[in-house]
């Protein structure tokens, strides 16, 4: 394991622990779940934190932890390279946690008054670190899982955008599609202010330059 990975092993620890216990004690995963109405009401702030700690099943808690660990050590090793090693675990930090409230703004402003909307998962933060891989490495492929087609990274992350656009506006599913674009912007927004060039890489990228 390399050493950067060491802050992303302190998030994905964690967050196995809370999700595992939460799948057997429902009172915890109620206690830390997002719900809109009891942030507001209950003033239980709180939740914008702690429902990245909780999942809906094991295949969601792993997948989002496969993500966060593949897409988060591509990210630290562009940080530890930029900044160094110390440096770099306080911008993965500053990347991951803030994408939890930050990607749920939009969520909570529109299922205030719901009391039935309930979200959990790491899934908002998670999208910021995938998009923060898209800007600093845009040369890289990306694709689904069990599709063996891959495509231009940068390519990829507009499709998924304007995928989730459209889901969220539709609202077909279960899935947080909000939080998963909102969390994208803010790992796009969080590159451009901490390393401004990347995004002038980016476009030399996408144009062929």
């Amino acid at each position: 394991m390399k050493s950067y990975d060491l802050i992303i092993l302190l998030l994905v620890i964690p967050i196995i622990y809370t999700s595992a216990r939460a799948f057997k004690d429902y009172g915890l995963f109620n206690k830390l779940l997002f719900n809109a109405t009891r942030i507001k009401y209950q003033k239980e702030w709180y939740r914008f934190f702690t429902h990245g700690l909780v999942h809906g099943d094991w295949m969601h808690l792993i997948f989002n932890m496969y993500v966060l660990w593949i897409f988060g050590d591509l990210v630290m090793m562009f940080f530890s390279y930029l900044y160094g090693p110390l440096v770099a675990n306080l911008l993965f930090l500053g990347l991951f946690i803030p994408a939890l409230p930050l990607s749920s703004i939009s969520t909570y402003l529109k299922h205030k008054e719901n009391p039935n909307y309930n979200a959990v998962g790491a899934s908002g933060a998670v999208s910021a670190v995938v998009f923060a891989s898209i800007i600093l490495y845009p040369e890289g492929r990306m694709g689904l899982l069990f599709i063996p087609v891959m495509i231009p990274s940068w390519l990829f992350g507009l499709l998924y955008l304007a995928f989730t656009a459209y889901m969220d506006k539709k609202q077909m599913d279960n899935i947080g599609h909000n939080a998963h674009f909102w969390g994208s912007i803010y790992g796009i927004v969080y590159v451009l202010l901490i390393n401004p060039y990347s995004f002038v890489h980016f476009f030399h990228v996408i144009l062929g330059r």
